[in-house]
């Protein structure tokens, strides 16, 4: 059977009109990462139907991918994730427009990674700081929405960078800062309740200095299913955005929802004290 556009993606219609269906195809999201959430995030987007794509992935599959990540399998191995998961988003529509970055990202070509993109959604490792930093910056200043997606045990935790809204450096407060500095003001302020604290089985398989930490596929999906709801949203211009300094996060574990608003980010009061404790139980100082 002939693939044909309107086929595919007719039982979308009703949740989305037929216009804008075509809407989505014409919509070029970037997407950074295509390991953990990236990789979900590519084919939940396939599958909503948006047509054009940016990727950018350097990493090869390994069989430590193989609890959380979707293109991950024996038959995957060793191969390039970026070839895999084009191979699969071509699968699901093989009219998309699919630009790649073998290379991954860097301050060189992420400028060109975010040209004529209407979004970027981060499914950059949680340790690609150098890279998030520079992304995010970028997209600061070329005017792109962006979304990141958190899987933080089995839930999902989302904060929004909107043009004109706080940007991810005001947010996060980065500049001039250690790498574990940054990894711990990351992991603060991607999720500020915490809700995953509260069953985390083996405290000490979170590691920022090591950089390892663990992760579930149940989180992993969460995060595109999440995710691809914000890009409907922000692509088509409708329904309620959260935007930084706003975050929400949901967590599956626990069936709790939590939306908290933190002016300044990480320079919030309970911003500041929560960065304190995790230093001192660090040994940061």
């Amino acid at each position: 059977m002939p693939f044909d556009y309107n086929t595919a993606f007719s039982r979308n219609i009703g949740w989305v009109t037929t216009a804008e269906q075509e809407a989505l195809r014409e919509k070029r999201v970037a997407i950074a990462g295509l390991g953990g959430v990236g990789g979900s995030h590519l084919l939940t987007l396939a599958r909503l139907g948006v047509g054009r794509f940016n990727l950018a992935e350097f990493d090869t599959f390994d069989l430590v991918n193989f609890n959380r990540q979707v293109g991950a399998n024996m038959v995957s191995l060793g191969r390039p994730k970026l070839d895999v998961m084009v191979e699969q988003a071509l699968a699901i529509n093989p009219e998309a427009d699919i630009r790649r970055f073998p290379a991954g990202l860097d301050a060189n070509n992420v400028s060109d990674f975010l040209q004529g993109v209407d979004l970027y959604v981060d499914g950059l490792d949680f340790f690609a700081l150098d890279a998030r930093e520079a992304v995010f910056s970028a997209g600061a200043k070329l005017g792109v929405p962006a979304t990141t997606v958190a899987p933080l045990g089995m839930g999902a935790a989302l904060l929004n960078f909107l043009p004109g809204e706080t940007t991810f450096e005001e947010y996060f407060g980065f500049a001039g800062r250690s790498e574990l500095e940054r990894a711990l003001r990351f992991f603060i302020g991607l999720a500020p309740a915490r809700l995953q604290m509260a069953y985390l089985a083996d405290p000490s398989t979170i590691n920022l200095a090591a950089r390892h930490g663990p992760s579930t596929i149940m989180g992993c999906m969460l995060c595109s299913g999440v995710a691809g709801s914000e890009a409907l949203k922000i692509l088509l211009g409708r329904g309620k955005v959260y935007a930084a300094p706003w975050s929400v996060h949901f967590d599956a574990y626990l069936n709790r929802l939590s939306r908290l608003h933190r002016p300044a980010g990480n320079e919030h009061p309970r911003q500041r004290r929560a960065l304190a404790q995790a230093k001192k139980a660090l040994g940061l100082g």
